[in-house]
């Protein structure tokens, strides 16, 4: 069976980039049978995708690169619907389009939904990206031969959202990144010092999207007003000038993994109360850290963390606080249960179970 995987978003250093990545490389490790095509599209980063590309076995995968934008993958692919994806790749058997075009295909087609946070925030989204989404999603849905959902919530909100049947929908787990894990004392007080952290801390990983929760968590910690009780917020400088930062909050700006799994790894307590996530990486990576994590109750959240997270009210910065008091309580067991929890998901699960996708839609 020959393989197409659409590597485009791979440049972009999202949790789909992550997924798109992480997916690969298992396929290639543990599929010894199929053939596989990496093809990717992009102006002005066709260097990562290449380089991406070349680590892969050459006797069964090989790669096509091309400079298409994003813009102009749109128009064809997504507006017009011409050019099939096989007079760029050959023929192939099972296709698997990435989360931004849906390509016209002679092959079985397979795309994976994140999540359709474009429909739940339309008013955290560009009007750009709304518009594109929505045009694949349509094509998604009448063209798709197997769709695969990253969590339970996800599929509810793509049969009660998009209308699609669940027989259509398998729901394969996705995994943290993996790079990410518990580091020694000594690289936790360098990242400190580093970034100028003193003392104990909480820590989020967070944007000003409204959706991440930022301003509720800022205000979570300042309800609990314990003296000397730091709150690290790492994410892209900048953002911050729009918050009621108080003079406990420590922005890092960008963080890098190394940096992050230290950072991670001293923190008392992982905040990632978000109003909605179609899967939530990062809350695996701070359970393999060795962090207690506080989380919401709501979309996928609660599948992801299982009993070894305190799960609170996202819209209520009270029960977020609350569950932060709660987890500095229940520190070590929340610690023993997130290791046992974040073993469950895996990137090699994620690309087996998504392998017998493929192998099902066989001709």
């Amino acid at each position: 069976m020959k393989i197409g995987i659409d590597i485009s978003q791979i440049v972009y250093g999202t949790g789909v980039s992550q997924y798109t990545a992480g997916l690969v490389e298992f396929l290639l490790k543990i599929d010894k049978e199929n053939q596989y095509v990496l093809f990717g599209g992009s102006l002005r980063q066709r260097k990562v995708l290449s380089e991406f590309a070349e680590k892969c076995p050459k006797e069964r995968c090989r790669s096509v690169i091309n400079c298409l934008s994003p813009e102009m993958a749109d128009l064809l692919w997504n507006r017009l619907h011409i050019l099939p994806v096989e007079k760029l790749i050959g023929k192939i058997d099972v296709f698997h389009s990435s989360d931004w075009t849906q390509p016209p295909a002679k092959a079985a087609k397979v795309t994976t939904i994140h999540d359709l946070a474009i429909f739940k925030y339309p008013e955290t989204f560009p009007q750009k990206i709304i518009s594109v989404q929505k045009r694949r999603l349509a094509l998604v849905k009448k063209n798709c031969d197997l769709i695969i959902a990253v969590s339970e919530s996800t599929k509810k909100d793509i049969v009660s959202i998009l209308g699609i049947p669940g027989e259509r929908i398998r729901v394969i787990y996705e995994s943290g990144n993996e790079k990410i894990k518990k580091t020694s004392a000594k690289e936790t007080e360098e990242a400190k010092k580093k970034f100028g952290i003193k003392g104990d801390y909480l820590l989020a990983i967070s944007t000003l999207e409204p959706r991440k929760n930022l301003q509720r968590i800022i205000e979570a910690h300042k309800a609990i007003a314990k003296e000397g009780l730091k709150l690290v917020l790492v994410g892209k400088s900048g953002w911050g000038k729009s918050l009621e930062i108080g003079e406990n909050t420590v922005l890092t700006g960008f963080v890098a993994d190394r940096d992050l799994a230290a950072l991670l790894s001293g923190a008392l307590v992982y905040l990632y109360p978000s109003l909605y996530e179609g899967f939530g990486q990062s809350i695996l990576s701070a359970m393999a850290c060795g962090v207690a994590v506080v989380t919401s109750n709501v979309s996928s959240m609660p599948e992801v963390a299982g009993e070894a997270a305190v799960l609170v009210d996202p819209f209520s910065a009270e029960s977020i606080a609350k569950g932060i008091k709660e987890a500095l309580s229940r520190k070590d067991e929340l610690i023993r249960k997130g290791y046992q929890q974040a073993k469950k998901f895996s990137w090699e699960k994620c690309a087996r179970e998504t392998l017998g996708a493929y192998e099902s839609l066989r001709s």
